[in-house]
């Protein structure tokens, strides 16, 4: 993927920072998958990022590699680095959300597996954005309000990485907002 342009990633990062004006600011979070890019993991590591796998108990080195972690971010140049990395790669997904690093870790690891019809258990790979995007359209509003939990809001690639997708819920409804990166 080629780099993301200046305009672009400063669009992405307004919207990142973007919240009502009649509700407290919500802090954005990354869920970044390290399966997808092997350079994803260091990059976090290497650059002392606030960090919380959603995988649990002592992790095999590979794992370590390849799990999902969770980053709380700042308007800070390690965040424009983690997302020039990985934006349009399907690298993860972005959350706002008014509580802590270990809350909604919590919260993301209820999400982690699910159950087929017989009863056979999957990792559910929500931190795809290719899978979200697919995943919550389908939810009723039971479901919906279960997956967001204490989440504002969902900011995904869309298939155009020049493309960002919001997803809220309105009432009792999914709100999908389309915002134009590219745009000024």
């Amino acid at each position: 993927m080629k780099r993301m342009n200046d305009p672009t990633m400063a669009r992405l990062m307004e919207e990142l920072w973007r919240s009502d004006p009649r509700a407290p600011a919500a802090l954005p979070y990354a869920v970044v998958d390290g399966a997808r890019d092997g350079r994803i993991y260091p990059r976090v590591r290497d650059h002392h990022l606030t960090h919380a796998c959603l995988f649990s108990g002592q992790l095999a080195p590979e794992l370590v590699q390849a799990a999902p972690y969770l980053v709380p971010l700042a308007r800070a140049a390690s965040t424009r680095e983690l997302l020039e990395l990985g934006w349009g790669a399907s690298w993860g997904i972005l959350a706002a959300s008014n509580v802590g690093l270990e809350e909604l870790r919590r919260h993301f690891r209820t999400m982690l597996r699910v159950e087929d019809e017989a009863g056979k258990r999957y990792l559910f790979r929500f931190y795809d954005p290719r899978v979200l995007r697919g995943y919550l359209p389908t939810c009723t509003p039971s479901e919906l309000r279960a997956f967001f939990g204490p989440i504002d809001r969902f900011l995904v690639e869309s298939d155009d990485p020049t493309r960002l997708l919001s997803y809220s819920i309105r009432g009792t409804l999914l709100h999908t907002a389309m915002v134009d990166l590219a745009s000024a």
